[in-house]
């Protein structure tokens, strides 16, 4: 068993806080920036549309994650503080004000975010949606595996109850020892990046427009779908369900990869 009780904020400035969560955030997202760039000039292509590209990704990204927050998980209180989706702190300033950061954000929401940026940028540029899209596949987990450290570093999204060896106690919710599910999607998702890394070297496989894309959406989304089931329900909602939110939301990604891997027989039998 794993005692956990690391405090989420590194150092504060008056209301100004600097979290494990932010950094980790931003550590993913540079990551993936960094890879991403690297991809094109080993393709030959202008790094300059590499450095577009992500501006319109990260900002698809976070406003994608924190929309689909207040929309899938906290959909009453946002319906009535609709301001407070969009600024971060709580409450009225002189009476309760609290300043939270952007504290609520959705992977999901997230995932739907790159999607209309990458649109919105291949209409713009006119540019090869599948190619960008089977790089972008690449670099998305780098991200996400940061994402769920910051998730650990906060004592969130935990697991259910468990004695396995390897099972957290995370103090600052209870005494329970718990699967550390933030563990898990971190490492699947580093584990996902590594594979489509080693996949992207196989020209052949690259070539066939969409596989990368789709081998991502599969598998990283089946991955979510399984761990959810390790997962304390986030929401109150969620507990008279079969399935949580985020394997509800999971299955259109996951049936739209596999679409993706088998769309050429897919669109020759439609002949």
């Amino acid at each position: 068993m794993f005692t956990w009780n690391v405090n989420p904020e590194i150092m504060q400035i008056g209301p100004l806080a600097l979290r494990y969560y932010s950094l980790l955030f931003a550590t993913g997202l540079i990551s993936a920036y960094l890879t991403l760039r690297w991809i094109y000039k080993k393709e030959k292509k202008t790094p300059d549309e590499a450095d577009t590209l992500a501006l319109y990704i990260i900002i698809g990204a976070v406003i994608g994650a924190r929309l689909g927050h207040t929309l899938f998980y906290e959909f009453s209180y946002y319906s009535k503080h609709i301001a407070e989706i969009f600024l971060p702190w709580h409450g009225t300033i002189g009476k309760n004000f609290e300043f939270t950061g952007y504290q609520g954000l959705s992977s999901h929401g997230g995932a739907i975010g790159v999607i209309l940026a990458l649109l919105i940028f291949v209409k713009r540029y006119k540019s090869n949606l599948l190619w960008i899209a089977d790089r972008l596949a690449i670099c998305i987990p780098l991200t996400a595996g940061f994402v769920r450290l910051g998730n650990l570093m906060n004592s969130e999204i935990i697991g259910q109850p468990s004695n396995l060896p390897w099972a957290f106690i995370f103090q600052r919710i209870d005494d329970i020892p718990r699967h550390p599910t933030q563990l898990y999607e971190s490492l699947s998702y580093f584990t996902v990046f590594l594979l489509l890394l080693i996949l992207y070297k196989h020209k052949k496989l690259i070539n066939q427009q969409g596989q990368l894309s789709g081998l991502f959406l599969t598998i990283l989304f089946s991955l979510r779908f399984l761990i959810e089931f390790a997962k304390e329900n986030q929401e109150a909602f969620e507990n008279n369900w079969i399935l949580d939110m985020g394997q509800i939301l999971s299955i259109p990604f996951i049936l739209f990869g596999l679409f993706l891997i088998t769309k050429k027989s897919f669109i020759k039998n439609a002949k």
